[in-house]
């Protein structure tokens, strides 16, 4: 009897899941702070989930694309700044 594999595969499902969700959400606050940081953690947890095969690929890509945002964002503050932060 294998009653651990449908729990690891289940508990692999719902892990991915959260690094979606987890992207989405780390990705949309890094557009206001910390996007230096919160850029890349987004874009690692999303190709995480993507890679594990999350159901909710929606969620993924959008942390991914937000995530992408945010060091741009960063970035075009670096121009317009002239300095390798940005504020309010």
């Amino acid at each position: 009897m294998h009653f651990t594999a449908p729990a690891r595969r289940s508990t692999g499902l719902r892990d991915a899941d959260g690094m979606a969700v987890a992207s989405f959400v780390l990705g949309l606050l890094g557009l206001l702070v910390l996007n230096v940081v919160l850029g890349p953690v987004a874009i690692v947890l999303a190709s995480a989930a993507l890679w594990r095969g999350t159901a909710r690929r929606g969620r993924a890509f959008l942390g991914l694309g937000l995530g992408v945002a945010d060091l741009l964002v960063l970035i075009a503050f670096m121009q317009a700044d002239q300095t390798l932060s940005w504020s309010f």
